[in-house]
């Protein structure tokens, strides 16, 4: 079964060209080093919940929306060294890209596939 890494942040509506800039070159990067799918998610249907929701997690203001992203992996020991590639890639340092969201309030982490159809 696949292993997903996925993400959740603010980003500001002014910002998306920006963003989509930036998620492109870092896809091209991910999928180079092995990820079998990079995707990147703009909310459409994201209600603001009244105790939790997808805004609220990321802190959303009225000028942000949310992204919602996933990689996808053949297993957590490809993700764990395609990863180590990425992060190593010069073409994402970090003083190359003016980051176009908050990184303070995305939310990551590593999914075990349990079901897959």
């Amino acid at each position: 079964m696949t292993y997903v890494d996925g993400f959740i942040v603010a980003v500001p509506k002014a910002n998306l060209d920006a963003y989509l800039e930036m998620a492109t070159a870092a896809g091209n990067v991910w999928k180079e080093y092995g990820a079998l799918s990079y995707v990147e998610c703009v909310a459409d249907d994201v209600p603001y919940g009244e105790l939790t929701s997808f805004p609220r997690a990321v802190m959303a203001s009225d000028d942000e929306t949310v992204i919602f992203s996933f990689i996808t992996y053949p297993s957590r020991e490809v993700r764990d060294a395609v990863n180590a590639k990425v992060m190593a890639d010069p073409r994402l340092a970090p003083d190359k890209w003016k980051m176009p969201f908050d990184g303070k309030r995305m939310i990551y982490g590593g999914f075990k596939s349990i079901l897959e159809m």
